[in-house]
């Protein structure tokens, strides 16, 4: 892989490259960033680039047998660490090994996911991740062998957050005395969550997310879309292009969505109760990565109600059908109720994040949309 398949961050790919074709490179760095701004296709094209044997301008030939090896993410000396769960049956802690195939898979289709979708991708999203401390022992057994082509070994741990404490730990002491030629890549979307002692041992690489028009040229160029479409998604997917994948994955399901939110808007404001109910078990009743699309839509609709409310049309996006709604919708979305709407919203999409009762959830924020439409 190489860097002009990232989107932006060309200042920290230059640092990269300064970094390899200077020979001064740290054996451990923290790619610290929001979601979806690039930081793990980063890391694939840095590692891509340190394995490579014939590596020009600080980054990957893409053509020697090191390269071909690395365009299916199969090089003896590349290492991955990221959250896993148990299997059904399975004895023993999960690591990240007996997940490879998938992993290679999903790196094959789209070097930019999250959290949810890989575990979507394994089948096991209602479950929580980790990285436990049989996966560390794993990490020590790996890189006290030998490089097996010479050069570098590269060990890129997705999501280090997801440590427990004894993984933390154990990872500690490798990072502390590290083993010659081995360089340790963490990339982190809350790097707040680790160990202040892990931190410290690393050097720290920040990405920025992307912005509107880097989005625009990416969904125009890599998806197809015209500028008017690429524009209205670049324009409310936050500086993620995980997002603006979502987004696309959303457009899919849009009409359902529109009337799903239409109906509880409906039912919220006439106070019926038990259709209310129901329509919380109709949500209940698709999967996680669905709901939590869902409620990305619903954010984005109040977003664009409360926009359209100062009558400045370029500054909505919405389609036909959404806008005619909105005429007579966007009065119910107002300075006294944008706020806690959007954070019951967001407290929502947390709770199917972390795998709380859809039923519960969905029924409790359309009993609060209750009280928030009147005010």
């Amino acid at each position: 892989m190489r860097y002009g398949e990232v989107i932006g961050q060309e200042a920290v790919k230059e640092r990269l490259r300064r970094q390899l074709g200077g020979g001064h490179v740290p054996h451990a760095q923290l790619f610290a960033g929001p979601e979806g701004c690039g930081k793990l296709p980063v890391a694939l094209a840095y590692a891509s680039a340190l394995l490579c044997r014939e590596p020009a301008d600080g980054e990957a030939c893409g053509h020697c047998p090191a390269c071909k090896m690395l365009a299916r993410w199969v090089h003896p000396d590349l290492h991955f660490v990221f959250p896993v769960v148990k299997r059904k049956g399975q004895s023993g802690e999960a690591t990240s090994d007996q997940y490879l195939a998938e992993w290679r898979a999903q790196l094959a289709e789209s070097v930019y996911f999250d959290r949810l979708e890989w575990l979507a991708r394994i089948q096991v999203e209602n479950q929580q991740s980790l990285i436990g401390v049989a996966e560390s022992d794993q990490i020590l057994k790996k890189l006290s062998l030998k490089s097996s082509q010479g050069g570098y070994k590269v060990m890129i741990i997705w999501q280090p957050e997801q440590m427990n404490a004894a993984a933390a730990n154990k990872l500690l002491k490798i990072l502390e005395e590290p083993p010659e030629d081995t360089v340790f890549l963490l990339v982190s979307d809350h790097p707040e969550l680790l160990l202040p002692t892990i931190v410290s041992r690393t050097q720290r690489v920040d990405f920025r997310p992307l912005t509107a028009a880097e989005l625009e040229n990416a969904l125009r160029q890599r998806n197809g879309l015209q500028e008017p479409d690429a524009r209205a998604i670049a324009r409310v997917s936050g500086g993620s292009y995980t997002q603006a994948l979502a987004q696309l994955r959303v457009d899919k399901d849009s009409a359902l969505f529109f009337d799903m939110f239409v109906l509880l808007m409906r039912l919220s404001y006439m106070r019926k109760i038990k259709d209310m109910h129901e329509w919380a078990e109709r949500v209940a009743d698709w999967g996680r990565e669905r709901q939590k699309h869902f409620l990305t839509y619903c954010q984005r609709m109040v977003r664009e109600n409360f926009v359209y409310n100062f009558q400045r049309p370029e500054l909505n996006y919405m389609n036909r059908r959404e806008a005619d709604f909105a005429v007579r919708f966007a009065r119910f979305v107002n300075e006294r109720n944008v706020i806690g709407i959007m954070d019951e919203l967001s407290l929502a999409q947390r709770d199917i994040e972390q795998n709380v009762n859809p039923r519960m959830v969905f029924f409790d924020f359309a009993l609060k949309m209750i009280v928030l439409l009147i005010q």
